[in-house]
């Protein structure tokens, strides 16, 4: 038997002692310490909630802001469009008003223009010497007392001018010098009436011609539209 290896009891009562972990001696704290660190936490708690209230108040607000933004944009935009649609309605009323304009003159015009017409000729057909008359009445206005005057008159119309003189002279204390001549140059109604310095000439072509010359402007116009 080799007598190398010595056989010894294990002692089985051994205690072995820990070596002690570092802190291990704190790992009780007093009330006081929770109590402190709970309000710690609790005021980490309130902070944080206070700062998530404020940024929910702030990409709130720059919502909002973003928002009344875009609604402006939209709202310009659309004010644009109503007033250039409002501009091109006006335009287009302004236009019609101005045909219906021209049209109602034109017509005016027309109107004017034949009713002349059909007076110049009703004077014609009832009265062919009053207008002479008329112009006779005016001339003795002017020239001096006694002054010759001829008055040269279609032949159809000597006896009613020398009617109507008669009747003037009736009406008149001082002489009249009024001499009544035909002319067959002359149409009915027409007139020249001359004395030493000056005349008059009662022209109905030249009356009518005036008045188209007067209204060409207005029946020239462009012809109406149909609407």
């Amino acid at each position: 038997m080799d007598h190398s290896f010595h056989i010894r009891p294990f002692a089985f009562e051994r205690v072995f002692e820990a070596s002690p972990t570092p802190g291990a001696g704190n790992d009780s704290l007093s009330a006081d310490e929770l109590r402190l660190r709970v309000a710690v936490l609790e005021a980490d708690l309130v902070v944080a909630r206070q700062d998530r209230e404020s940024a929910l108040t702030d990409a709130r607000g720059e919502a909002y802001e973003a928002g009344r933004a875009a609604a402006r944009l939209e709202r310009e935009a659309a004010l644009l469009a109503a007033v250039d649609a409002l501009h091109a309605t006006v335009e287009e009323i302004e236009g019609e008003l101005t045909a219906i304009a021209d049209r109602c003159t034109r017509e005016a015009a027309e109107v004017a223009h034949a009713a002349a017409e059909m007076l110049a000729a009703r004077a014609l057909t009832e009265a062919p010497g009053a207008a002479i008359d008329a112009a006779i009445g005016r001339v003795l206005q002017q020239v001096q007392r006694g002054q010759e005057i001829q008055v040269s008159v279609a032949p159809s119309l000597v006896e009613e001018i020398e009617r109507l003189i008669a009747v003037r002279q009736a009406g008149d204390r001082r002489r009249l010098a009024l001499t009544v001549v035909g002319d067959t140059t002359l149409a009915e109604g027409d007139a020249h009436i001359h004395w030493d310095r000056g005349g008059v000439v009662l022209d109905g072509a030249a009356r009518a011609e005036a008045v188209r010359q007067a209204l060409a402007g207005l029946l020239s116009g462009p012809p109406p539209q149909d609407s």
